[in-house]
């Protein structure tokens, strides 16, 4: 999905609850930006090299026991900052 996403678009990764999510927004051809919001905050820029193995590590900290996780897919980082439905 994140290879035919055009920047500044990406993928939204959130918890079956809605409550945590990782963010991965396209700024170019090789460079990413992932925002971590969850257990921790943070934002962070990445190699498309170096990407596959964090988002390993982030999805393990931020939805440890979770089955189901949710893709969302965004054209504008600016959509990341609506509210999120929580059942």
């Amino acid at each position: 999905m994140l290879k035919n996403a055009e920047p500044p678009g990406g993928v939204l990764l959130l918890s079956y609850k809605r409550n945590r999510s990782i963010a991965i927004i396209k700024k170019d051809a090789i460079l990413f930006e992932i925002r971590e919001d969850g257990y921790e905050q943070q934002v962070f820029d990445l190699s498309g090299a170096r990407l596959a193995r964090e988002l390993k590590t982030l999805i393990k900290r931020e939805f440890p026991r979770s089955r189901k996780v949710r893709v969302v897919r965004f054209a504008h980082p600016e959509e990341l900052d609506r509210e999120w439905k929580v059942y």
